[in-house]
């Protein structure tokens, strides 16, 4: 019998089973498909920057989360991160006094602001501002996932139940484990999670072929990674349409060519490969780190909740969640494990924003709405 079983091996499953496996549980990760094969991390650019504009909550802890992972990365993972450099832009000219009173007010991140002649020497066209943040970089997705498992075991394997039996889980009445991680992504169809608001962004990437001497990355509505052994990946749009195979009429990199040539001189550039796949989102845009709420229970015991009324929340049994990390997946999914590992085995509180608890009455009130 495992101590925990991570499901599903995106980046947020082979971070949370690389943490707990490190903190001496014996860990068994498993994926139906792969490591980082489907879902948001495979077709992942992988960019590792810092949030800018106003505060907000949700950019507060982007950053703490920005400077986790990136140390995390440079000692543990020195071969997997490229450290080139990021160049962000303005989406437009209102953005660029945010920019300006960001640079002023930045004491972190390695911030540089930089003008137009700067930017052209970066290969950067028509802009006339920029944020050169000289710590942040890119990953290669597969290669991270698998080096982040190297120790850990792995099994391809499709988990269709998941059941609490004599205080421990059983998998396809099979596999027998004291604790579970669900890393799932966008699927959520092993247990009642409908609260979470868990939902799909779809992400495409393309790698191209060039001589454009990129030397640092560059974000504007998309990204553009430095140039690596002749290699620039461009990435990635979200899309929340429920087929969005149909809406990109079979060319899922038409918008992100269009405004990669607005961005370097893209003339030259050959396509390679094309990388397609849903990403996981909560109602809210943060995480999901935590416990999971007896759904079932809580609306049998307590029918007011519907009406607005307060109630004990009841847990299943050792089963936690790791997801809703979106489009900055390889940033959060280091930090947010972490977080999920010291909850599990030392009890250190997980904050209210990324605890999954804070969404369970707000959906008890809009998903049974009183009757007038």
């Amino acid at each position: 019998m495992y101590n925990i079983v991570v499901i599903g091996a995106g980046i947020s499953g082979c971070c949370g089973a690389y943490f707990l496996n490190r903190a001496g549980l014996n860990t068994l990760l498993i994926d139906k498909s792969g490591v980082a094969s489907t879902g948001g991390s495979y077709p992942a650019g992988a960019f590792i920057s810092p949030k800018i504009g106003k505060y907000t909550p949700l950019l507060e802890l982007t950053n703490r989360a920005f400077e986790f992972s990136k140390d995390f990365y440079i000692k543990n993972f020195p071969k997997e991160y490229i450290k080139s450099g990021l160049i962000r832009l303005p989406r437009d000219n209102k953005d660029v006094p945010k920019f300006e009173e960001y640079f002023k007010n930045s004491q972190k991140h390695s911030v540089e602001l930089i003008g137009k002649e700067q930017l052209r020497e970066y290969g950067v066209k028509n802009d006339e501002v920029g944020l050169l943040f000289r710590d942040a970089g890119f990953i290669s997705p597969q290669k991270l996932t698998k080096a982040l498992i190297r120790d850990i075991k792995y099994l391809q394997y499709e988990v269709k139940s998941l059941e609490y039996r004599e205080s421990r889980w059983i998998i396809n009445n099979k596999i027998e484990t004291e604790r579970v991680v669900l890393a799932t992504g966008y699927r959520d169809n092993l247990l009642d999670l409908r609260y979470m608001g868990i939902k799909g962004l779809w992400g495409s990437r393309g790698d191209y072929r060039t001589n454009l001497d990129l030397k640092v990355s560059i974000h504007k509505k998309i990204s553009i990674s430095a140039n690596i052994g002749g290699v620039v990946r461009v990435g990635a749009t979200h899309n929340r349409a429920k087929e969005p195979c149909i809406l990109c009429d079979g060319n899922p990199l038409k918008s992100l060519e269009k405004e990669a040539k607005s961005m370097v001189d893209s003339g030259d550039f050959k396509l390679k490969e094309i990388f397609c796949g849903m990403r996981s989102s909560s109602k809210d845009y943060f995480p999901l780190v935590g416990e999971i709420v007896d759904v079932s229970f809580m609306l049998k015991s307590y029918p007011n909740l519907k009406y607005g009324a307060k109630a004990p929340l009841k847990k299943l049994p050792n089963i936690y969640i790791l997801n809703g990390v979106g489009g900055r997946g390889f940033l959060f999914a280091p930090y947010l494990a972490d977080r999920l590992t010291e909850y599990i085995l030392n009890k250190t509180p997980i904050e209210e924003r990324i605890n999954p608890d804070r969404l369970f009455f707000k959906w008890c009130r809009k998903s049974f709405p009183t009757q007038n």
